[in-house]
């Protein structure tokens, strides 16, 4: 769906139009395409102590230009700002305004990641507020950021090193076009990951719940297929055609089913491991509304988008790790709503089955970490589809606008956020949600 006042406010006279009556001016994304560079650029800057060295050799071996300190009129593709060491909220004031230094030569499109450590219970409260101090920090400089730029955060928890194998990996996402529509959020990394096993193409299910070819299921199974994955494809018999229209477009294999079945997990497992060998990526996309005031709603309602959303995952996770059918580094990816971080009006029930989903992957990382996999959650804020197509003009218009990249999303930004989750650069990612909402101001 075009969004034409995003169109015409970026040509000359729009743009002055913009200027002189104060309208919000969204910039164009500059999104990954196959077979272009996934860096925005190659010029990047490097902020903290020696600790960054590691970092700084990385980048460098990937053939970027580093700069360790802030230069007059340098220009840099992406800054890269190292927190981790700080034990109390004083630490933070160098790396700090050394970054905001930075900020004026921060080219279009350009990439900030900040570098920190993920909370603990036990941290003492200095040490406690300064790392909290570094996610806010972030989500405001996400804010100030102009001209398509964006600002995301890594927490390396505990034997995590900045320029570590498993911080790589989700490094070089936040800092490719990849991520155009992730802004303003913390991703937490843990050790390890990055030493599981993994194949080097991705094969799995994906479950595609938009139906027509278009839409957030289509684009992720364009995403995995490109990617190499052999797909198998499961919707509804009432979604056939559609379904198999997009399975022969890639390649997939196509089953129809309704995912709420006592047995689907089982019955997904025998048709994946006879048509296409071992699971080793697994997307929940499945949803539905049944939108309606919570004191006008009905038990029908309620229960099948619960039943959809949220029960039937629970069921299909489990019947899968017990099927013998995963492949020895699985990744399962969830897909979550900001709808289930903020709420919204008349989707009770809907709000309480995503909440649940980032409820689950939470709650079901050890189980998967005992399998050698990962699960995680995707949470899409406005994206560009049928069913925000169907909203109100004035209701759409003011949805686009409400986060800091002023513009609605589109299904392949949430591809490419499923797609990181599913592949070997996020083995050190798991029970996490990643919302892909260009830091929408519903919700945190």
């Amino acid at each position: 769906m075009t969004d034409s006042y995003a169109r015409l406010i970026n040509t000359p006279v729009g743009a002055r139009a913009a200027r002189a009556l104060g309208l919000p001016r969204p910039s164009e994304l500059r999104r990954y395409r196959p077979g272009a560079d996934a860096l925005p650029g190659r010029e990047v800057l490097v902020l903290g102590d020696a600790g960054t060295d590691s970092l700084a050799a990385g980048l460098l071996a990937r053939g970027c230009s580093v700069y360790r300190h802030p230069e007059p009129r340098a220009a840099y593709a992406a800054v890269v700002a190292d927190f981790t060491a700080a034990q109390d909220p004083a630490d933070l004031q160098r790396t700090a305004l050394d970054l905001g230094h930075a900020l004026k030569g921060l080219a279009a499109h350009g990439r900030i990641v900040v570098l920190g450590r993920p909370g603990a219970p036990e941290d003492e409260p200095g040490l406690a507020a300064a790392r909290a101090g570094v996610v806010g920090l972030m989500r405001s400089v996400a804010h100030e950021v102009r001209r398509g730029a964006t600002c995301n955060a890594l927490l390396l928890a505990d034997g995590v090193e900045p320029g570590s194998d498993d911080a790589a990996g989700p490094l070089a996402f936040l800092l490719s076009t990849r991520s155009a529509y992730v802004n303003g959020q913390p991703l937490t990394v843990r050790a390890g990951g990055a030493s599981r096993p993994t194949p080097t193409g991705p094969r799995g299910p994906d479950r595609r719940g938009d139906r027509g070819g278009a839409g957030i299921g289509a684009a992720i199974v364009r995403r995995l297929s490109r990617d190499g994955a052999r797909v198998l494809l499961v919707d509804v018999p009432a979604a056939g055609e559609a379904l198999a229209a997009v399975a022969n477009e890639v390649g997939g294999v196509a089953l129809q089913l309704d995912i709420t079945a006592a047995d689907a997990g089982r019955r997904i497992a025998e048709v994946a491991g006879a048509r296409l060998g071992p699971i080793d990526v697994f997307v929940h996309n499945a949803g539905i509304t049944r939108d309606k005031l919570l004191a006008n709603m009905d038990e029908a309602r309620w229960a099948s988008v619960i039943a959809v959303n949220l029960s039937a995952q629970l069921a299909i996770n489990r019947q899968l790790l017990e099927s013998g059918e995963l492949g020895a580094a699985p990744r399962f990816v969830s897909l979550a709503s900001t709808s289930g971080i903020a709420g919204n009006r008349g989707q009770s029930n809907y709000a309480a089955s995503k909440a649940g989903i980032i409820g689950m992957v939470a709650a079901e990382a050890e189980r998967f970490a005992a399998a050698g996999g990962t699960v995680n959650a995707v949470a899409p804020g406005f994206i560009e589809t049928e069913m925000t197509r169907a909203m109100p003009a004035v209701t759409r218009e003011v949805a686009r606008r409400l986060n800091s990249l002023q513009q609605g999303g589109v299904p392949d930004d949430v591809a490419q956020a499923v797609g990181f989750l599913a592949s070997d650069a996020a083995g050190g990612v798991t029970g996490q949600t990643l919302r892909v909402c260009g830091q929408s101001m519903v919700g945190a």
